[in-house]
């Protein structure tokens, strides 16, 4: 019973930001980059709850799952202030499509990072998720949606730590991830 992922699309006319290439992304000066992400990060953060601005945050979401596949962007993203603020709409959307991307979103930059900074709350995420996959626990569909991202930081912290051969302080995977991890997985 696996859920495929429908391809991402979004629409570049109604952006509200220059629909940029991964590549031209990771050409970006420091000062354009920074505005750039300030410009996505407060898109996110509006707390507008018409349609129009939901439709608005899939398509921003839709947007950056197609740039998050590629390793320098994704490197980027996880490291700055975006990963954080991915988090609380995690929280806090006001629909569940919007958590749904989000969780799509997560999932791929844990997929495609390469290198992550120890200062990253891949922990907090890690419960966060769990938390919402225990609270939605009959709901088969939320439940594939958050699973993955799930399942992709939880490898990527284990293959962070063995590179760095030791585990890291704030790392720490709480028992109820495994729990959660192993139920899903007995009951299909």
């Amino acid at each position: 019973q696996i859920m495929k992922q429908v391809p991402v699309r979004f629409d570049s006319k109604t952006l509200h930001i220059p629909a940029h290439s991964a590549e031209k992304l990771s050409s970006l000066k420091d000062m354009e980059w920074s505005n750039f992400l300030k410009r996505v990060c407060s898109l996110l953060e509006s707390s507008e709850k018409s349609t129009g601005a939901a439709r608005s945050k899939l398509n921003l979401l839709s947007y950056l799952c197609t740039v998050a596949v590629h390793r320098d962007m994704a490197n980027r993203l996880i490291s700055s202030q975006l990963f954080p603020i991915l988090m609380q709409q995690l929280r806090a959307a006001s629909t569940w499509d919007i958590r749904a991307k989000v969780a799509r979103v997560v999932g791929l930059l844990a997929l495609h990072t390469s290198d992550l900074a120890e200062n990253v709350p891949v922990a907090e995420a890690v419960t966060l998720l769990t938390d919402l996959i225990r609270e939605n626990f009959r709901n088969s569909k939320l439940k594939q949606c958050f699973l993955p991202a799930l399942g992709e930081l939880l490898y990527l912290m284990a293959r962070e730590e063995e590179k760095a051969e030791q585990p890291r302080a704030g790392w720490a995977v709480p028992c109820a991830a495994y729990t959660v991890l192993v139920r899903c997985l007995r009951e299909g």
